[in-house]
């Protein structure tokens, strides 16, 4: 069948423009229709800059053409980015970090789901793939990765960077890392108020010698509290990875882990979810798995919000005797464990591939005098 290109622009005057009142047609956001027989080529610019407003464009106009035009139809759709910048009163504006090329955040609605401890081996697994890693334990509250790479009783060191002294990250496994737990006793309760905590997260961030760094993992608190809004209002995040065990009082929290990442105010694009805990299989039976917290609910989770899942980790013994004696278990050599954590590390990498080559650069979100004050009503 030959396709005819008002034919085409009929059925996309069907569709809104993401971030727009008009149609894709209207609103100007069609730039080029090109048509070959049975084949079509859609050029579109949108203003929403996430990846699920680009993903949702590309199934939302192959979806129209099917159904109105033609089902057999050999569809390309090439989306261009152009979010406008605009200006805001009493804008409060963050900065990035010279040297550091992407900033991931780790986050979970819940805790207790394993957010740390995968953090810790995606830094590890990064660094053994050749990259430069830090971790910046913004878990004030609760800050773990001093235990987990074994270096409790160390302590940064101040060093003179451009006159100006700084501290230097503890280092090991070849992964930098700076936690509050370097700073207090380990029977020390951190009673802090948000500004306090935001304060002393902000000195680690800018007063610290990371150097050059590929990655900088940010392992966040659990919830969406003072402490997610202070770390996205003072960096630029690159992208955001969110940790959910399978059972349905975890994933009720991490969705609302990524509808933070996701409101319109902040605008973090969202990588993926990672199931943790998803199985057990018992040594002396290794072809067994017993889905302790339910099967394959993060999984399914991933799909419903439209975000890649990026894999799934065992409920394995040795992944938290591993991080109880400081060595995270993706450095255990020739493992399912190891395999399972590159395979994970891998997917992770991917995604900021590819949302480098699909958005722009992320900016600091813009806290404006009353934003994030009160609970947004989508």
């Amino acid at each position: 069948m030959k396709l005819n290109k008002q034919d085409i622009l009929k059925a996309l005057e069907t569709i809104s423009a993401p971030g727009e009142g008009q149609n894709m047609v209207e609103s100007g956001a069609v730039t080029n229709i090109v048509t070959f027989a049975d084949e079509v080529i859609v050029d579109i610019t949108i203003t929403n800059p996430s990846l699920q407003a680009k993903k949702k464009t590309e199934v939302e106009i192959m979806k129209t053409i099917h159904d109105i035009v033609y089902e057999k139809a050999k569809i390309t759709v090439n989306v261009k980015v152009d979010a406008p910048t605009k200006s805001a009163p009493n804008v409060i504006k963050g900065k990035a970090i010279p040297g550091i090329k992407n900033i991931i955040a780790v986050a979970s609605g819940k805790g207790g789901v394993g957010k740390s401890t995968v953090t810790a081996n995606l830094a590890v697994t990064l660094a053994k793939m050749g990259f430069k890693v830090g971790i910046l334990d913004a878990d004030i509250y609760g800050p773990s990765m001093p235990i987990m790479f074994d270096v409790e009783l160390e302590r940064p060191l101040a060093v003179n960077v451009d006159g100006k002294s700084k501290m230097r990250p503890v280092e090991n496994y070849g992964v930098k890392i700076l936690s509050i737990g370097f700073f207090t006793k380990p029977d020390q309760a951190v009673v802090w108020r948000g500004p306090m905590a935001a304060k002393a997260l902000n000195q680690m961030i800018f007063d610290a010698a990371w150097g050059e760094l590929d990655f900088m993992l940010l392992d966040l608190p659990p919830g969406t509290g003072d402490i997610h809004l202070s770390i996205m209002q003072s960096l630029p995040i690159t992208g955001a990875v969110v940790v959910s065990t399978p059972q349905n009082v975890a994933l009720a929290d991490a969705k609302k882990g990524v509808a933070m990442f996701q409101q319109e105010s902040i605008n973090v694009p969202v990588l993926g979810i990672i199931e943790n805990m998803a199985y057990f299989t018992p040594e002396e039976l290794p072809d067994n798995k017993y889905y302790i917290f339910g099967k394959e609910g993060a999984q399914n989770l991933a799909e419903d919000l439209n975000v890649r899942f990026l894999g799934e980790l065992p409920l394995v013994q040795s992944i938290r005797e591993a991080g109880d004696v400081g060595r995270p278990a993706a450095l255990q050599t020739a493992t399912p464990l190891e395999q399972a954590f590159e395979k994970l590390t891998q997917n992770v990498v991917e995604e900021v591939v590819r949302r480098n080559d699909n958005l722009p650069p992320t900016e600091a979100i813009k806290i404006t005098t009353m934003a994030g004050c009160s609970a947004v009503k989508k």
